[in-house]
């Protein structure tokens, strides 16, 4: 009986040591709400931490053609991810017209994306910490940059 709580006791000190590493980057979430037609609901929440695995798996040959079209833009991704992480709270775009409002904004170092209009609402959270990552794996892929 001993051994079983003992093997309970580590299992569970396990799961949340693994679970604390999986969300220590943060959530990045999409919700999107459609108001028109059948009324769509998608809510994804996914830990941050998936995106730079995903990257691993990703096929090189795949990866090196997506680098090889963003590679203008590296050195400016990599300016603002390092911009964004010294501003953790600051309001970017806020755009209003009749029956519709986007607002970009950084608050505790997550980039809020909130569209919203008559027929769809839709809101994105990513931890600007991402932004970092997907260059550094798309530098790596394309050197030269």
């Amino acid at each position: 009986m001993l051994f079983l709580a003992k093997a309970a006791l580590g299992f569970g000190a396990i799961l949340a040591l693994s679970g604390a590493y999986v969300f220590h980057e943060g959530v990045i979430r999409v919700d999107v709400d459609e108001t028109r037609g059948d009324c769509h609901h998608v809510h994804v929440w996914v830990p941050a931490t998936v995106v730079p695995i995903a990257l691993q798996v990703v096929p090189r040959v795949k990866l090196q053609q997506a680098a090889e079209q963003v590679r203008p833009y590296l050195p400016l991704l990599r300016e603002i991810a390092k911009e964004l992480q010294k501003y953790p709270n600051a309001e970017l775009v806020d755009v209003q017209q009749p029956g519709q409002h986007v607002h970009v904004s950084v608050h505790d170092s997550r980039i809020f994306v909130d569209a919203v209009s008559d027929e769809d609402n839709i809101h994105v959270r990513v931890p600007v910490q991402i932004i970092s990552d997907v260059a550094d794996r798309l530098e790596s892929v394309a050197p030269g940059v």
